[in-house]
């Protein structure tokens, strides 16, 4: 099949190839039923704009670059494909970079940005220094995603960590819980994300008189299902008893709830479960679990709506958007 024109698509729409061009480039001297004519014979026939004309034409490439450290996540999976439909909803095309939790896979991201292959990128970090972030953002637009701390003029959108965590504790101590675990400790050293979730964790535990032991905070060696329930299970194992267990993430949740069941412990009744990320599988564990649900269009539409206006030139001071969250109560650690 031969490719399709923009001489095609004008004829198509009855309009010159200028204005489809102006369309095409997001030009904003065109009028809405104009465009929204081009659009439709564009989308009628199956239209794709050459990248190279276009970057000449614009200096832009249309395409943006998401940057996470595991995609195998189920968070980052879902953050992905909501920041995915909502680019192409704008017209970009998204690509996928997948860190590693590698500082040099981190830095090779942000390399790619200066060498003008995307227009912006929509970066979560894990390791790369700040010294780093501030070096290698400044010729691609950046909005990073989390709780780390950002270089000048570099965007920011995250949820309150902390505020979640003090949350997602002070439920489950009104539920009488007294013996709270901290599942997802990090045994090579707390990320910034996790350091802030602690905090709000022993914070809750203080405020109330409750108990905030060292033996309760169960590392794990991984973000994973697997880690957790070893952790869970070793800790069981060795005689410690806990009547609620704080998992950093869903993933360590679902991992402490197979842990629980293999050695016969009841939830909520002998320990509740609390995870983190609201993730779709969530709802059809067994039993479904109690967890922090972000609020992940509001987050993926602030990162986009940022990296836009720096993309489209603004040059201003950083922002700081965060995001709100609320509690997912279920059958794991039901209200009192």
């Amino acid at each position: 099949m031969a490719r399709v024109r923009l001489q095609d698509v004008a004829e198509h729409a009855g309009v010159s190839m200028k204005t489809v061009s102006n369309v095409v480039n997001d030009y904003p001297h065109v009028s809405p039923a104009t465009r929204s004519q081009v659009l439709a014979s564009i989308e009628a026939l199956g239209y794709r704009p050459n990248a190279t004309a276009r970057r000449l034409a614009t200096g832009r490439t249309g395409t943006l670059a998401l940057a996470v450290s595991d995609v195998s996540l189920p968070y980052f999976a879902e953050l992905a494909s909501t920041i995915s439909r909502l680019a192409t909803s704008r017209g970009y095309r998204l690509l996928l970079e997948q860190t590693g939790e590698s500082v040099e896979a981190e830095r090779a991201v942000l390399l790619g940005g200066e060498s003008g292959l995307v227009d912006g990128i929509i970066f979560q970090p894990s390791h790369i220094a700040l010294d780093d972030l501030a070096r290698y953002t400044t010729a691609t637009p950046v909005v990073l995603l989390g709780e780390g701390d950002a270089p000048e003029g570099v965007d920011t959108v995250m949820i309150d960590n902390t505020a979640a965590a003090r949350e997602v504790t002070e439920h489950l101590l009104r539920l009488g819980r007294r013996r709270v675990a901290f599942v997802g400790h990090e045994a090579h050293g707390l990320s910034a994300t996790s350091r802030q979730r602690l905090t709000g964790f022993e914070t809750a535990l203080r405020e109330t008189g409750a108990q905030v032991d060292p033996a309760l905070l169960l590392a794990t060696d991984a973000i994973s299902a697997e880690a957790a329930e070893r952790a869970v299970g070793d800790a069981l194992d060795g005689g410690l008893r806990f009547d609620a267990a704080f998992c950093r993430d869903d993933l360590a949740a679902l991992g402490a709830l197979s842990a629980l069941r293999r050695r016969g412990v009841r939830v909520p009744d002998d320990v509740a479960v609390t995870g983190w990320d609201d993730v779709t599988l969530t709802r059809f564990s067994n039993p479904t679990l109690t967890t922090v649900h972000p609020d992940l269009d509001h987050l993926a539409r602030s990162a986009m709506d940022l990296l836009e206006e720096r993309v489209g030139g603004y040059r201003g001071a950083g922002r700081h958007v965060v995001a709100p969250h609320s509690i997912s109560v279920r059958e794991s650690a039901p209200s009192a």
